[in-house]
């Protein structure tokens, strides 16, 4: 697991060795751990909508000046599922440059063990938030590779 943010290599190591019985209980304190909006985005201006989602879901990620990432994401709390992923990543990916987040697996989940622990519909759902985080990551970086 080369490249990946070391924070992002850590939770995903705990995950996969974790026993499976715990694995949920871990995952619903990651649910705990997505940070609240900023009142700018509270109506989700400018936030992308993850439609693969069940439930509501809108991500925005911008890329700063000094190449780093920041990453938002907003997941109704009864879907604690969901929110945990955003928990996941808003954790792993703090302080991450734009190369380490397009570096991170895309199958980011099935390496943690959830595939065993969550249903399809949820991996495939959390996939879909990696998949446009990478991919708002990668619109925002290429321009600053051309100049």
């Amino acid at each position: 697991m080369t490249d990946m943010p070391p924070k992002l290599a850590e939770i995903v190591d705990e995950f996969a060795t974790a026993p499976r019985d715990v694995v949920l209980e871990m995952l619903l304190e990651f649910a705990d751990a997505v940070p609240a909006l900023p009142a700018d985005l509270a109506g989700h201006e400018g936030m992308e909508q993850v439609p693969e989602c069940q439930t509501q879901f809108f991500l925005k990620a911008t890329v700063q000046p000094d190449g780093s990432v920041v990453s938002l994401f907003d997941c109704p709390p009864e879907a604690p599922t969901t929110r945990a992923f955003a928990g996941i990543l808003a954790e792993g990916l703090a302080g991450a440059s734009a190369a380490e987040v397009l570096a991170v697996p895309d199958d980011l989940y099935s390496r943690m063990g959830l595939a065993q622990a969550i249903s399809p519909l949820r991996v495939r759902g959390g996939t879909a938030i990696l998949a446009r985080l990478k991919r708002q990551v990668a619109e925002q970086s290429a321009p600053l590779g051309a100049e």
